[in-house]
């Protein structure tokens, strides 16, 4: 910030001296020097440039404190006894392993997961980004990948230790491919260097060095970093699954104060989709509404508001008016009523308040996570997602831009249907299906949908404008609120 300030002030400054008549000569020809000068230094290494290095000698995470990853923490561990055991490697010739490349979503915990595996190795722990190997100068980048081997070495000599793991974060950044940065060859050189360090590791060395790296982008990466002897081995670090989520919904609340009526299976029920970094989100923002409202423990109530507030956002202080606060009623009680047709106890809320970018919401509960979808199961979730749009029509005699979405995502399942030979096409070719047929036969599956949402919410119209009703007046209904009345009018 100061560097930017100084140029600005000394360019106006010169604007200044020229307007005023004086001969500013020198003085660029002195500036023009001094910029060469530096240039020169900091490509030599001789002015300390910043790297945003974190050096962490004691961390104390293990592979307890993080949940929801056995399988990723067994692969990783795996690879890490073949550091911790140096005289097998040595006696069987063993070629080291010189990098571990964590792949997978954000926030599912890869930059845990390498405090871990220097915990485990009872090595200094040096962490950079991507981005702090990259600048405008050339050869900065090459000259901080050295300094970044060089702390590593030297800190760890500090410590009296045999180990030392450089995590590398974003390293999509750093490892793109070559060749795809015209301007200058900054990025390749860096990226270069990087290479050959990592093909100087050897057993011999005093400090062994292990280079950790973490992306969402491996499909980016150069090649020459994936090849046998650099990272040599690739450890997938993936969304948990419900008994992951559970485990790591305990190690977060292990600490809090939990009402009686706290239900964690539910909570992991509930939260499919989730990362690490979510759920962690999730615990916290209940105890936030516990303090707000003075309770002196976490309620199941809190944890069901924080689950809203993290998958949506938090409450907005527009409020529409009556007309659209009535449409949105409608739109939402449609997809709730069709969601408990095709699949009993399935709504866990309906609400018309406003939070992020929704006018309001349904959320469901998770049966269990999926991995493949059969034919009914993308039909029902069309039906589900058309009736909000289809409810608007036949109650309010209209449809609205609010299914937008909505029609998106029912486009997508149709897709998948088509894509599964589970369509009138039958088995077809994706690549070779003509865009007309393709868009047809998407358009003949929603129709089908349509018609039988229609014909459903007419059958149980009685019942709708009584919830509509009551959404209207509390602007939240429950899962179990919402099935008490359809029970009582005997409709469902």
């Amino acid at each position: 910030m100061y560097k930017e300030i100084s140029i600005g002030f000394s360019l106006a400054l010169v604007v200044f001296l020229a307007i005023l008549g004086y001969n500013i000569g020198p003085l660029l020809f002195i500036a023009a020097l001094a910029g060469g000068l530096y240039y020169v230094a900091r490509s030599k290494g001789l002015v300390k440039t910043s790297n945003k290095v974190i050096t962490d000698p004691k961390t104390h995470v293990s592979f307890s404190d993080i949940g929801g990853q056995a399988t990723a923490i067994g692969e990783l561990r795996e690879a890490l006894d073949f550091i911790r055991n140096q005289k097998d490697i040595k006696r069987l010739g063993i070629r080291p392993i010189k990098g571990i490349l964590l792949t997978g979503p954000p926030g599912t915990g890869k930059t845990l997961m390498a405090k871990a595996a220097a915990n485990y190795t009872d090595a200094v722990f040096i962490a950079a980004t991507g981005s702090s190997f990259i600048e405008m100068y050339a050869g900065v980048g090459a000259q901080r990948v050295r300094q970044l081997f060089k702390n590593a070495r030297d800190t760890a000599i500090r410590q009296n230790k045999k180990h030392a793991l450089i995590f590398i974060d974003e390293i999509d950044v750093l490892g793109s491919r070559r060749g795809q940065v015209t301007s200058h060859m900054e990025y390749d050189q860096t990226l270069n260097e990087l290479l050959c360090h990592m093909d100087g590791l050897s057993t011999d060395d005093d400090v062994q060095i292990l280079v950790v790296a973490a992306t969402n982008r491996a499909d980016m990466l150069d090649p020459a970093l994936l090849r046998p002897g650099r990272f040599d081995r690739q450890v997938r670090v993936d969304l948990p699954d419900k008994a992951g989520r559970l485990e790591i919904i305990r190690l977060h609340t292990r600490n809090k104060p939990l009402a009686k009526d706290v239900d964690l299976e539910r909570l992991a029920k509930d939260t499919f989709g989730f990362s690490g970094a979510h759920l962690e989100s999730l615990v916290n923002e209940a105890a936030i509404l516990a303090m707000r409202q003075k309770s002196k423990v976490i309620e199941q109530a809190h944890f069901n508001e924080a689950i809203e507030k993290v998958m949506m956002g938090g409450k907005l202080d527009r409020k529409p008016a009556i007309e659209e606060m009535k449409r949105v009623a409608v739109h939402e009680t449609g997809h709730a009523l069709l969601s408990e047709k095709v699949r009993p106890g399935s709504v866990s809320s309906l609400t018309v308040t406003p939070r992020g970018n929704a006018l309001g919401y349904m959320r469901q509960t998770s049966e269990d996570d999926r991995y493949l979808y059969t034919q009914d199961y993308l039909e029902n979730q069309i039906a589900v997602l058309v009736a909000g749009a289809v409810a608007e029509e036949i109650i309010l005699g209209c449809r609205s831009t609010g299914a937008g979405n909505d029609f998106e995502q029912a486009f997508n399942a149709a897709e998948m249907l088509i894509k599964g030979g589970m369509s009138p096409l039958g088995i077809v070719s994706m690549n070779s299906l003509p865009q007309q047929v393709k868009y047809d036969t998407i358009k003949e599956i929603i129709k089908k949908q349509e018609e039988l949402v229609k014909k459903y919410l007419l059958e149980v119209k009685p019942v709708f404008e009584i919830i509509v009703g009551r959404l209207l007046e509390q602007e939240r209904l429950t899962g179990d609120e919402l099935r008490n009345l359809i029970a009582q009018r005997d409709v469902a």
